[in-house]
């Protein structure tokens, strides 16, 4: 019994989950990943929320511009989170900050990163 746990916790936590604008999704959509939503503003909180109390992805990818439609709430349950572990991408329109390098560093490393 404890095997048959150990596998679905396995397979779940591989899955892959991508969130956000078209650019965005059919890219990861190109390289294999099935489970890719294109979702609008509308939409978008109800998705994420949706994916993240599913307990069925490992990673879930999301386009910087769905992360602002989160609520305030929500977006520190997800930052403090490490399964599923979410990962804000910047659209090909959007600049990278320094602050967001440093932000995802120390969230997703634990360390602290100063970029000059």
């Amino acid at each position: 019994m404890s095997e048959k746990v150990y596998k679905q916790k396995t397979e779940t936590s591989g899955r892959i989950a991508v969130v956000g604008d078209r650019e965005l999704v059919i890219g990861y959509r190109l390289n294999g990943i099935d489970d890719t939503f294109i979702v609008d503003e509308e939409d978008a909180s109800k998705k994420m929320q949706e994916l993240y109390s599913s307990n069925e992805f490992g990673l879930i990818i999301a386009s910087e511009s769905v992360r602002s439609k989160l609520p305030a709430k929500f977006l520190s349950q997800v930052e403090a989170s490490i399964e599923p572990l979410m990962l804000f991408m910047p659209a090909q329109k959007e600049s990278i900050h320094e602050e967001s390098i440093s932000a995802l560093a120390k969230r997703v490393l634990g360390i602290n990163i100063k970029v000059d």
